[in-house]
């Protein structure tokens, strides 16, 4: 029986609940498919590397090359913990001149044995194409002021593979935002239309009128 009753509601105020529904995707798919678009995500880049110590500062090897690998994969190691610190950051903003562009950026670092991967991310295209440049300069030149071990040279920093600029996808947040609203929407509309129903003093079938206690004598049926 209360399915009955619920078939009734929704049949007859189906337009009171997709109102609220038709509402929210006028607001929301719109805008998402707008900020799909514009990339409005921000920007992202990661480019992967290998580092070694420099020639000169290895010993006299025979044959094997063990320890040069290890060596190898000691150097990336800590070159993973330093993109990620307070003074490459500074370095970037020396090389690039202006303090200004670090600003929203965003960098982490990660590694696999000998070979290492960063990848930044930040709001502006341009600025995070010149931040790129200049984080692979730093790794490249400036990384023997960081690490006594290396001696005064820098360790050779090799580029193995750069994905170039592109868009950041959205959060997960935000793709699912237009499902939540939606949803949101048609809850409401659901409320809406049990509480017009509630309010609504008219009586339309036979159960309603015996449920108010009130005797049915005959039924006029519908003219057909």
């Amino acid at each position: 029986m209360e399915l009955i009753v619920v078939w009734r509601v929704l049949r007859r105020r189906w337009w009171v609940i997709l109102l609220p529904v038709i509402v929210a995707a006028v607001i929301a798919v719109p805008e998402f498919i707008q900020n799909e678009q514009s990339g409005s995500a921000g920007w992202q880049t990661n480019f992967s590397y290998s580092a070694a110590q420099a020639a000169s500062n290895l010993d006299n090897r025979d044959g094997d090359y063990q320890d040069v690998w290890l060596a190898s994969e000691f150097v990336v190691n800590a070159f993973t913990e330093w993109v990620q610190s307070s003074t490459f950051r500074a370095e970037l903003a020396d090389v690039t001149g202006n303090p200004e562009f670090l600003n929203g950026l965003n960098i982490v670092a990660d590694n696999n044995r000998s070979v290492g991967v960063v990848y930044m991310s930040h709001p502006d295209q341009l600025i995070l194409t010149r931040l790129e440049e200049a984080a692979i300069d730093v790794l490249q030149t400036r990384n023997q002021a960081y690490f006594p071990h290396l001696g005064d040279t820098s360790a050779q920093v090799t580029i193995i593979n750069r994905a170039g600029v592109f868009p950041a996808p959205q959060p997960l947040t935000n793709r699912f935002e237009p499902i939540l609203q939606l949803g949101a929407a048609f809850f409401a509309g659901i409320v809406l239309a049990g509480i017009l129903e509630y309010f609504d003093p008219r009586i339309r079938y036979l159960d309603e009128a015996e449920a108010d206690g009130l005797s049915v004598l005959a039924i006029i049926p519908k003219h057909k």
